[in-house]
């Protein structure tokens, strides 16, 4: 039971760098600190993404203006594995612009939370 749910979560791991890439191909995607902050104030970003290893300025910062301008954060891998879905080296942070890709992706990190949760 226990490698079906790797299995799962690696799956559903890989749906999201999937969609990320894709918004990226499609020009829907600010990535980087300073496109990330550019997108989300000028009201474009439909959901924020950091690194579990960006700092905690650059975690706050985001956090707070999600918060501020009611938008979806979620913190998801490394700055290697997200940057590697965007094709480029190093990321700590994205917005994804589009509201069909945010929502997929939303759904996707949902389920990897559900089943966080049944593990504990």
């Amino acid at each position: 039971m226990v490698q079906e749910n790797e299995k799962n979560t690696d799956t559903v791991s890989k749906k999201i760098y999937s969609y990320i890439g894709l918004a990226q191909k499609a020009g829907k995607l600010a990535a980087g600190e300073f496109l990330t902050e550019k997108a989300i104030k000028e009201g474009r970003a439909k959901l924020i993404l950091i690194s579990e290893e960006a700092s905690a300025n650059t975690r706050k910062k985001f956090i707070d203006s999600g918060t501020y301008y009611s938008v979806p954060v979620y913190l998801l891998g490394s700055k290697e594995e997200l940057g590697h879905a965007m094709g480029k080296e190093f990321r700590a942070s994205a917005a994804v612009l589009e509201e069909g890709l945010a929502a997929a992706i939303i759904k996707q990190l949902a389920y990897l939370e559900h089943e966080d949760q049944r593990r504990r």
